[in-house]
């Protein structure tokens, strides 16, 4: 079974922030004592830490979904709930993150111990201690807690190794990293024995040490999908040098000539920097009958090969005899000393080194609006949404208030330009709830995402919201229909509970 994993998808889901609470001071022989709702706690972020006891993201085959704890509830006499813990996911060395919604890369974890939020919580909402004024001392109104952000990732593992041994299948490669490291790669006498990246350290006499990676054999269309090639041509972008092992022992002298072309095109066609790095052309197999007559032709050749922008340097080994290995390992020892790190990322467009907090547009509108076809009026946007998420619609107060926000916003201005008429209907379309229920309808109808359309009408009071769930249920049993909400509609609570979503 192979065991290695260097991709996967998964999906984060931060904590929502508590909610404020509504209460008023309760005391003897105090009078009119006032607001004293606290504030709701954070919501849990999702945090990415580096650990190097890891070395492939195997686990997260099994567990893909990751959702981080709400924050606590505000509390009376002004105490602010609890703030959640973090959820803390440990990843290997080298896993680059990539948002999937955006395609950009949000952070590359390389040093162990190295953290990355890449999900935030929301913040607790308000008490209504902060809502109370001279026209208003005794404010029913407290905030919902914000909503966490919600992120679909794809993880991306690259080894983290000094030099990499690139070539054609069964040229010597694991060979030659059994010989010179400790590790055990599985050796046979067929192509495509190794079928997964093999890392073992060299430790030279002197002192001196380096990381060493053995890449799946590479042929002709490798960068285009063919055989393993594309799947690990990754891995060679974090290398500083490149050992080009080629197999002498043919009976073709001219064979060698043209493997040697046909990876250094691949390596060029997946990205033209790589051929920038440091090469040394491994000779192999120098004990066998044919191989001197063929390494003579291979230098007359590879003279007036003007792949590379310099001429390599071509040493002979062979790994069973270990005729010439050590004096390989000092000559790669000495060009990593005078070689700097490249750059790993310059396959990647979409740069983004650091992670940083997401910041509203300037340029982007605070509220859409549009029309369904039975002259409904549909209200979008994500400050809209937000902040109907966050208003407590259980209390007048808190609904009038929203109303407010709305006007400020220019919404009224906005539907009158529009043409809006008395008697017309306005809903609000929370696109994450429809983000949820298609992942639902995915798993009904055994559709994909984009093959589902949704168009749910959410009303504001929670009694219209049970229809929702009544529909779900005539689709599901009570225990499956639980566990979709939860997991897909960041729901929490008994079956009881969820009447209020």
């Amino acid at each position: 079974m192979n065991t290695f994993v260097d991709q996967i998808k998964i999906e984060a889901h931060a904590g929502k922030g508590g909610n404020g609470m509504v209460s008023f001071r309760r005391e003897k022989y105090v009078p009119n004592g006032g607001p004293s709702g606290g504030d709701g706690g954070h919501g849990g972020n999702i945090v990415l830490k580096v650990d190097e006891g890891l070395r492939t993201l195997m686990d997260f085959r099994y567990h893909r979904i990751f959702k981080a704890k709400n924050g606590g509830n505000g509390m009376s006499k002004q105490m602010t709930g609890p703030s959640a813990e973090d959820t803390v996911i440990s990843v290997p060395q080298g896993t680059t993150v990539r948002d999937l919604d955006t395609g950009k890369i949000i952070g590359d974890l390389v040093e162990n111990g190295q953290t990355l939020v890449v999900a935030k919580g929301g913040r607790g909402g308000r008490g209504n201690i902060h809502f109370a004024s001279a026209k208003n001392p005794a404010p029913e109104i407290a905030e919902n807690g914000e909503p966490g952000q919600d992120r679909y990732l794809e993880l991306e593992l690259k080894m983290l190794a000094d030099v990499g041994l690139v070539g054609f299948p069964s040229v010597g490669k694991s060979t030659l990293l059994s010989v010179v490291t400790g590790a055990k790669p599985k050796i046979a006498a067929y192509e495509f024995t190794t079928l997964v990246p093999n890392l073992g350290m060299v430790l030279l006499p002197d002192g001196r040490d380096f990381a060493m990676a053995d890449m799946p054999g590479l042929i002709e269309g490798a960068s285009k999908g063919v055989g393993l090639g594309l799947k690990f041509l990754r891995h060679i972008e974090r290398t500083r040098v490149l050992l080009h092992l080629v197999d002498m022992s043919s009976d073709d002298p001219k064979q060698a000539i043209e493997r040697f072309k046909k990876i250094n095109h691949e390596l060029a066609n997946y990205d033209p920097e790589l051929l920038k790095r440091p090469q040394i052309v491994v000779a192999t197999k120098m004990d066998l009958p044919n191989a001197e007559k063929n390494l003579a032709a291979f230098k007359k050749d590879l003279v007036a090969d003007k792949t590379l922008a310099k001429q390599p340097e071509i040493f002979p080994i062979s790994a069973v005899t270990h005729q010439g290995v050590q004096q390989l390992m000092q000559l790669t020892a000495d060009l990593l000393d005078k070689t700097p790190a490249f750059d790993s990322e310059s396959h990647d467009e979409q740069l983004e080194a650091t992670y940083k907090a997401e910041a509203p547009e300037k340029d982007q509108a605070a509220f859409t609006i549009s029309r369904d076809e039975d002259g409904t009026w549909v209200l979008g946007g994500e400050k809209l949404l937000r902040l109907f998420k966050m208003t407590d619609l259980t209390h007048e107060e808190s609904q009038l208030r929203f109303a407010r926000q709305l006007r400020h916003m220019g919404v009224d201005e906005a539907l009158r330009a529009k043409g809006i008429q008395d008697g017309d209907t306005v809903r609000i379309e929370l696109s994450q709830l429809l983000h949820g229920m298609a992942h639902i309808l995915n798993v009904l109808a055994g559709k994909s995402h984009n093959e589902v359309h949704i168009d749910i009408v959410v009303a504001c009071l929670p009694c219209h919201r049970k229809g929702l769930l009544r529909l779900l249920y005539r689709m599901l049993p009570a225990n499956e229909i639980q566990g979709l909400l939860i997991h897909r509609l960041g729901i929490h609570g008994d079956t009881g509970d969820l009447m209020l979503f």
